[in-house]
């Protein structure tokens, strides 16, 4: 089975980001600037939070406009990025419908979730988590 990262249930997000945190350290950074997953506010405390992860998009637009094929779909959904074949176009931000791939200002590459489910380890709400896909079961369908 395939896994990909889910909102669980944003309603038991505090906004307290250790997700994010846990998501750059995996790249051995501290700080928001690696993470592949975005928690922000709803507008306001009294509204929430909104967290911003890839879905795993079968056919996902980001891996098609990438003129080099860095981004490569990944069995089961999502993609895989190459990064010594990326030149960094950005076309793939703009691509996802999502708003789910971020941008590295340093190495000038896209920042793309791994779906490893690190920053589902230090989520102590359980917000977010891994969660199988079936093969024919995606939330977002593109192309079809």
């Amino acid at each position: 089975m395939v896994k990909r990262l889910a909102a669980l249930d944003e309603n038991k997000c505090i906004g307290c980001m250790e997700c994010m945190f846990a998501c750059s350290r995996r790249v051995g950074r501290g700080g928001f600037d690696k993470s592949a997953i975005s928690v922000r506010s709803a507008g306001g405390i009294e509204r929430g939070f909104v967290i911003v992860v890839c879905r795993a998009c079968k056919n996902p637009p980001c891996a098609k406009v990438c003129p080099t094929e860095a981004l490569k779909e990944r069995k089961g959904g999502g993609v895989i990025l190459d990064e010594d074949t990326c030149i960094g176009c950005g076309f793939c931000v703009q691509a996802c419908i999502m708003g789910a791939i971020f941008w590295d200002n340093e190495r000038n590459k896209p920042i793309v979730c791994k779906y490893c489910g690190n920053c589902a380890d230090y989520c102590v709400h359980d917000v977010i988590g891994l969660v199988e896909l079936e093969a024919d079961a995606y939330l977002v369908r593109v192309g079809d």
